[in-house]
């Protein structure tokens, strides 16, 4: 060893043999608070949860909005088509199942023709649902009377 200088950190034994590099296992800190991570994810982990299920919620609401849209434009086509407003009812409750459809009074041919839809959509994701309260959607289509 006298006349050998030793290389980088790693020891050297006797007859130039050098020890082998000690290998740690992944994930393991050399040094700090044991648990610190677990402790740390167990925190962060309930505020995760909640804004992945808040995004759930956005999404049906979403869906609810687009239904409703959807339902005040077929109860407009049919308003326009046919002049019986129990059609246009008909045809917004098959598109959206529980909303109130207004029919405005049937004008004369090529005078338009309104129809409002409203619908109180149903938060009931867990956690997020409590903690708002049901959204009361509405949407109004527009169309000429064509008959």
């Amino acid at each position: 060893m006298g006349d050998q200088e030793p290389r980088g950190r790693q020891a050297v034994r006797r007859g130039g043999r050098e020890d082998p590099p000690v290998i740690r296992p992944l994930g393991r800190a050399p040094r700090g608070e044991p648990g610190q991570a677990t402790v740390e994810f167990a925190l962060v982990l309930p505020l995760l949860v909640m804004a992945m299920l808040a995004l759930i919620q956005v999404g049906l609401l979403v869906r609810d909005h687009l239904a409703v849209v959807h339902a005040a434009r077929e109860a407009a086509r049919a308003a326009s088509v046919e002049p019986d407003p129990a059609r246009a009812v008909a045809a917004a409750r098959r598109t959206l199942p529980g909303a109130e459809v207004d029919v405005g009074a049937r004008p004369a041919v090529g005078e338009p023709i309104a129809v409002d839809v409203r619908y109180r959509a149903v938060t009931d994701v867990p956690l997020v649902g409590l903690l708002f309260p049901d959204p009361e959607m509405h949407a109004r289509a527009v169309m000429r009377v064509e008959r």
